[in-house]
């Protein structure tokens, strides 16, 4: 078999330089749903690397959806939209040096969502020592990003539900790697400030529905400003 027909690797990190090259290629649809892919023994020669390396990196796709590797068969292509899970979903976002923008509403879409519940749902469970955690958080933390993030995951946290806390454990960490293109601009500090505020009163009164509207309203604003920021600075790209 030709060497190099499917790209060119570093020597360093291997495997998830092969991930990232195979991911790519079936996500964006050059491998189709049903393919099969060369066998391991071809991988290994066609990127030059060794066939444990290659190995590992298919369990990794496998872990991911992407293939199914069938014993004395072969590796097919996975359509992910039917295997896919949230750590694929996280690999969509930091595939390309701009994360798409179907990705990037689709996020937004999510949280506000499941953002308003869980916030809803933390008044109800909110004892004395959280709400005193909370005015720690606002009052305290400086750094408008890190301030934020630690208001969204106390939500989380006193919601005690488990599933949301991983999920805003999930949303944290991509606004953690993005926020800060967000919160360069003082309106939306200002904007964020007032959230803050406005959910302690929430919590402090005991009222659900207005924590729900309150965080329903932050989130509507922040999903404007980053399409705006988006179309301003990629355009069409995505």
């Amino acid at each position: 078999m030709k060497k190099n027909t499917l790209g060119q690797l570093q020597k360093n990190t291997l495997r998830e330089q092969i991930v990232t090259l195979l991911a790519k290629k079936i996500i964006n649809n050059a491998i189709q749903p049903g393919d099969k892919l060369p066998s391991e023994r071809d991988i290994a020669a066609d990127l030059d690397v060794n066939r444990a390396t290659v190995r590992e990196a298919l369990k990794k796709l496998e872990t991911l959806g992407l293939i199914e590797i069938r014993h004395g068969e072969g590796i097919f292509v996975n359509d992910y939209r039917s295997s896919g899970n949230l750590e694929l979903f996280r690999m969509m976002i930091y595939l390309n040096d701009t994360i798409p923008l179907p990705i990037l509403q689709d996020v937004l879409e999510m949280r506000k969502i499941i953002v308003p519940e869980m916030a809803a749902r933390a008044v109800k469970e909110c004892s004395t020592s959280d709400l005193e955690e909370l005015a720690r958080i606002i009052n305290e933390q400086e750094d408008i990003l890190e301030k934020d993030l630690a208001v969204h995951h106390f939500i989380a946290k006193t919601s005690n539900n488990m599933l949301y806390i991983f999920i805003l454990h999930f949303f944290n960490q991509i606004f953690r790697d993005f926020g800060y293109l967000y919160f360069e601009n003082p309106d939306n500090r200002k904007r964020s400030e007032q959230f803050h505020q406005q959910l302690y009163k929430a919590f402090q009164d005991k009222k659900a529905e207005k924590a729900f509207s309150i965080t329903r309203d932050v989130l509507e604003y922040t999903e404007k400003r980053i399409f705006e920021y988006y179309t301003k600075t990629y355009s069409n790209k995505g």
